[in-house]
């Protein structure tokens, strides 16, 4: 990986494997990640520490630019955590029909925020980014199987840009409404 020591294979623009039977990583890493994530597309990349798809436990090193669109989904029979490394943002939880029931501020462990989270059920959620980047490290269940991922009926496709940007815009205004109250008004 440019600017650190560790050997990746690339498996896609948005998906790297470290390559080495120990993983380690350093700041260089970390920063030549968040480069590669602005240069995407999807404004988006990933380094599995795991050894591949089939793998029981999926750990990743995954990192989010602030425009990224990160379209709500859910994930049947995982657990999801996730410890923030870097960078601010907040998860949402919604309800079925794609109301917001739940706020979660997040950030490293000196900003304040919550800096962990962990989803044992199949819920919609997705998450905003709200610093330059969002650097994260997560942890799920394997082995990845596409079709065990949801995505909300109610949220526009990735493909649809301008639909995602309003989606967004009007997603960012409806958390700021919750704000640290955390939890939606019933």
């Amino acid at each position: 990986m440019n600017g650190g020591r560790m050997r990746t294979r690339v498996e896609s623009q948005e998906v790297l494997y470290a390559d080495e039977p120990l993983v380690t990583v350093e700041r260089a890493d970390i920063e030549s990640l968040k480069a590669r994530a602005g240069d995407n597309p999807r404004r988006r990349i990933r380094l599995c520490t795991h050894v591949s798809p089939e793998d029981r436990v999926h750990e990743m090193l995954i990192v989010h630019t602030s425009d990224a669109y990160v379209r709500p989904h859910k994930h049947l029979d995982k657990v999801e955590s996730f410890h923030v490394i870097e960078g601010q943002g907040r998860i949402v939880i919604f309800d079925e029909e794609g109301h917001v029931e739940q706020v979660i501020p997040i950030g490293n462990y000196g900003s304040g925020r919550c800096f962990y989270y962990r989803l044992s059920s199949a819920r919609f959620h997705t998450v905003l980014i709200d610093s330059p980047a969002l650097v994260f490290h997560e942890t799920t269940n394997g082995p990845f199987r596409p079709l065990e991922t949801v995505w909300a009926p109610w949220s526009p496709p990735e493909s649809d840009h301008a639909a995602c940007s309003a989606y967004v815009s009007e997603l960012r205004r409806v958390a700021a409404e919750i704000g640290t109250k955390g939890r939606a008004e019933a």
